[in-house]
């Protein structure tokens, strides 16, 4: 059978009937919407020739996908069916994307390695980084598609995701669908030059294309070349497709509001479809009535799969509270101390405890800022373990806190186990979008399908005179993200239990590291052996008593030891409960004490609005109301920033002789 740019009859006829779905599913999800049958819609329509020109080159199944909102087109030819996304779009229980979780035109499919999109624009670029990182090193020739508007280049993590892939000449295909509009900001306001090709040009080891989005030949040829050098190892590829949008930028949106009517029927002239269809016909490769034969067929197939989707099970309302966790809160009795050996501080604790997981599992990767041999990391926590596992398994990361959690989460859905450092918890906060609405999210949005199991390892607290930027704390606001784990362990023996439990856990987790303890004598405890692991959601209580309750973790956890010895004129007999873990919080025992003394202390570091003290004391005047002989009371540091001087430094934070004089308060009640 005679070809037309490199393509049988067959296929071109396959090309069209995908681009004519498209574009008639896109007609009837508006229908829909005017019905009040859904909420949202965002459209591929004048996309899809740059999509399917993508698509083409690509193995599904095999190689990784993560497009955005508006690669209906793709993912049609890359595999989903049309029934699959109109689950999708309708939010029905069935859905393979998320179950009814995610805005409609959020796609994800298991099977085909779509991964389960957000909605944050930008965002996925890192996580294809990683993904990549992920195929390199399990040694295949797969390569990941990766795709955004050209508005979504004007984000951070784009600039980062491609000096990273660039740097390590990773098998990333970067797709920018450049319709000239971020919803309504022309590119002209939006990039250097109106230009996304010409702005990337500085990246070493980066192909750069650009071609006319609504040629399906001249971008199917592209993307070939592009993906065999990838797939060649011989580095990323960004490839910009000039392409139209015939529908405003959602239904939430009306382009006539900033687009003249004759820019309008400019783009209606460079429709996709007609472009290719008049092509063949003039060719004679396809005749006008086979056109017409496929438009009738898909017409009659898009009312079919409407009228299906439509009796399909809506999900049920239990369904909102399913796979948040993997690892839910039953945690069981902790198992018995085996600490046999030398007594080690927190940070050997940390250090032997990274470096037996490693040797455990040779899925785990460790990287950050700094934490590579010689160094070891800024307080050596990692010291020797690049040089005993190489630096494809321990090795530095660029300055860019984003770029560390971003390509954790690609690293993890391919299937490695990132145990990630942030150097100072104090610099956690470009990272904010990766861990809140993408690392918290990824295995509740796609419904269980997905998961993100990453550790992220970070230094936290004062006392160190860091000042602002060196002393915070700040677990309160991690503690409030649903589907992340928090651990704050205060002493060497929970410091090597508690991460090793969350390292063979499959939730992402927060483990916090007081700096102030890792050289700390007072952490120190005979080191347990290699198996010692700590059940999640397990408090311990540090000492028993009948007169009062203190909760608290971390550095306070020995302030408040310390702060007994100065109230031993009172003979009071106090109980001191370390939670260890914030989220899963062991509401029981600390309710259970209070039940027995009647009064509750709560301290922590971090400040006292809004810090985790504020919902422990909730749940207790809750859960303990009518058990409490007094009112529930906080110490910790005061609403302001670390100072650095000491003098200044001392004066907003709980210190024992503070801790000391509220509990003489709290007993006279």
């Amino acid at each position: 059978m005679s070809r037309f740019q490199g393509f049988t009859k067959k296929e071109l006829l396959d090309i069209y009937r995908i681009m004519f779905l498209s574009r008639k599913m896109d007609e009837r999800m508006l229908r829909l919407l005017r019905q009040g049958r859904v909420h949202f819609h965002i459209g591929a329509s004048g996309h899809e020739a740059a999509q399917i020109g993508a698509a083409l080159n690509f193995a599904p199944g095999k190689d990784w996908a993560y497009p955005y909102y508006r690669d209906q087109a793709f993912v049609l030819k890359w595999g989903q069916t049309i029934q699959e996304l109109f689950l999708q779009y309708l939010g029905k229980k069935d859905d393979l994307s998320g179950g009814g979780r995610q805005l409609p035109q959020h796609f994800g499919h298991k099977a085909l390695r779509i991964v389960c999109q957000s909605s944050p624009t930008g965002t996925q670029y890192l996580q294809a980084v990683g993904t990549a990182m992920g195929a390199v090193k399990a040694k295949t020739d797969e390569v990941v598609y990766v795709s955004s508007g050209e508005g979504a280049t004007s984000e951070g993590e784009f600039h980062e995701a491609l000096n990273w892939a660039s740097r390590d000449k990773l098998p990333v295909i970067f797709h920018i669908e450049d319709n000239n509009f971020a919803i309504s900001v022309h590119k002209s306001e939006q990039t250097s030059g109106a230009s996304v090709y010409k702005m990337v040009s500085g990246y070493e080891n980066l192909a750069r294309f650009e071609v006319d989005g609504t040629d399906v030949f001249e971008c199917a040829k592209t993307f070939a070349k592009a993906v065999k050098r990838s797939r060649k190892g011989e580095g990323p590829a960004l490839i910009v497709t000039n392409v139209i949008r015939l529908l405003p930028h959602s239904s939430s949106d009306d382009h006539s509001k900033y687009r003249s009517k004759k820019e309008l029927e400019a783009d209606l002239k460079r429709d996709p479809i007609d472009v290719f269809s008049k092509r063949v016909i003039k060719e004679k490769i396809i005749t006008k009535k086979e056109i017409q034969s496929i438009e009738e067929v898909v017409s009659v197939v898009v009312d079919e799969a409407t009228d299906w989707v439509m009796e399909q099970p809506d999900p049920e309302p239990e369904d909102a509270l399913k796979n948040l966790y993997l690892s839910w809160h039953n945690p069981g009795p902790e198992p018995a101390y085996n600490g046999n050996g030398k007594p080690i501080m927190m940070l050997e604790a940390i250090n032997h405890a990274l470096k037996e997981e490693l040797e455990r599992n040779d899925k785990i990767v460790v990287y950050g800022e700094d934490v590579a041999d010689p160094k070891g990391g800024v307080f050596n926590v990692t010291k020797g373990l690049s040089d005993a596992f190489g630096n494809e398994r321990v090795y530095n990361s660029p300055i860019a806190e984003a770029s560390i959690v971003g390509t954790a989460i690609g690293l993890a859905v391919h299937g490695f186990k990132p145990v990630v450092e942030i150097q100072f918890m104090d610099y956690i906060w470009p990272a904010m979008m990766q861990i809140k609405d993408e690392l918290a999210t990824m295995l509740y949005r796609s419904n269980g399908n997905y998961k993100a199991d990453v550790v992220i390892r970070t230094p936290v607290g004062a006392y160190i005179h860091g000042a602002l930027c060196h002393s915070q704390n700040c677990e309160s606001i991690f503690a409030h993200i649903p589907g992340l784990r928090v651990i704050f362990p205060s002493n060497a023996a929970d410091a090597k239990g508690l991460l090793k439990e969350a390292i063979r856990g499959e939730d992402p987790v927060l483990f916090l590291e007081h700096k102030g303890l890792y050289r700390a004598r007072i952490t120190e405890r005979p080191e347990p052996n290699a198996d010692y692991t700590i059940p999640l959601g397990r408090a311990k209580i540090i000492q028993e008593g009948e007169d009062l309750t203190i909760v608290t973790w971390g550095m306070q956890v020995h302030q408040s030891l310390q702060a007994l010895e100065k109230i031993s004129d009172l003979n009071a007999s106090i109980e001191i409960i370390d939670i260890r873990t914030l989220n899963p919080l062991d509401s029981e025992t600390i309710i259970n004490s209070v039940k027995k003394t009647g009064k509750a202390l709560i301290i922590h570091e971090d400040h006292m609005t809004g810090g985790f003290g504020a919902e422990i004391s909730a749940r207790l005047s809750s859960e303990a109301f009518e058990y409490l002989d007094g009112p529930v009371m906080r110490v910790a540091a005061e609403d302001v920033h670390h100072p650095y001087h000491p003098n200044l430094e001392n004066r907003v934070l709980p210190d024992v002789n503070g801790i000391a004089k509220a509990i003489r308060k709290i007993l006279v009640y």
